[in-house]
């Protein structure tokens, strides 16, 4: 195997990470280990840094060694997916990372999961559930969900649906603190909210017709909605949060819908992030295509 050119350099480096040691990735590539030293020496003298700390003990990777593994991985992932699909006929296959927020997530996302399995086999599914927003263009995922509106950037996005939101508090808080009845009533009140960067400070409104915000205060911010559902459910206070999360809450009582009078009706759009492109793996795009086909006339209505 040819390993002179930046490719074969960054296997060489990435199984050297793996293996912990010169000697075995020499063995696992059928090299020597003075060769693999050589090209190890030779990429940190082009990159002008050192990548990996060397003891008589064991091997550690610096940082740049930690953001150059990372990227090599990403691009020898890439390589392989490209080389698959000529050699396969683009049949899908390989790691797929996705990423979705972890409400809704379980109630959409996870029940389609042994149908795609079952139409696609090859494609070993790698679910993260976070509502944390991870970087596809970095490396974390190869598929995100993400919710509202969508800053310009190189990704590429698929609309699945939209989802609305829901002021809600449990009945033993509400007995305990009384029901606000306008929205400025919840002045008085301890309001949970979402901490993302992202995230409106403010509460919208509808009053005759006219949409308007509403500073809210709490106690506690949190990244997650399936959290904050919690917290409301056990009557830490009153939270606005996608409806999604709370469907069976509402249902069984649990959970109490407030100020629907004044529901804005605002719809939350929900995409599908991706890198696009003639270079797109074929497990990403029938993984997306699989969502638009099972989620985007369904999410609309109920939630």
């Amino acid at each position: 195997m040819d390993f002179s050119g930046r490719s074969g350099e960054m296997e060489i480096f990435a199984r050297v990470a793996q293996e912990g040691s010169l000697s075995a990735a020499a063995r696992a590539l059928n090299l020597t280990p003075s060769a693999v030293s050589r090209i190890i020496a030779r990429t940190e003298q082009r990159l002008g840094t050192r990548l990996l700390l060397r003891t008589t003990r064991a091997i550690t990777l610096t940082p740049e060694g930690e953001a150059y593994l990372r990227g090599a991985r990403r691009v020898l992932a890439d390589m392989l997916e490209v080389e698959e699909a000529i050699t396969d006929q683009g049949v899908p296959r390989g790691r797929l990372r996705v990423s979705a927020a972890l409400g809704h997530a379980r109630l959409t996302v996870v029940p389609l999961l042994a149908a795609f399995s079952a139409r696609y086999p090859q494609v070993l599914v790698d679910l993260t559930l976070s509502d944390e927003v991870a970087d596809i263009l970095g490396g974390q995922a190869d598929v995100a969900l993400r919710f509202g509106h969508l800053p310009d950037s190189s990704l590429s996005a698929r609309a699945i649906g939209e989802t609305g939101q829901v002021v809600v508090a449990s009945p033993e808080y509400l007995q305990r603190c009384g029901t606000p009845l306008e929205p400025e009533d919840l002045a008085r009140h301890n309001c949970l909210r979402f901490n993302f960067r992202r995230a409106a400070p403010d509460w919208p409104f509808r009053r005759d017709g006219q949409v308007f915000s509403l500073k809210v205060t709490g106690n506690i911010e949190c990244s997650s909605g399936e959290a904050l559902a919690q917290l409301a459910r056990i009557g830490a206070g009153v939270a606005r949060i996608g409806t999604f999360t709370v469907v069976d809450d509402l249902a069984s009582g649990r959970l109490v819908p407030l100020l629907e009078a004044y529901n804005p009706e605002d719809r939350e759009p929900i995409h599908a992030v991706f890198v696009g492109g003639q270079a797109m793996p074929a497990r990403v795009r029938v993984f997306v295509d699989f969502l638009v086909e099972h989620l985007s006339g369904g999410l609309r209505n109920p939630l």
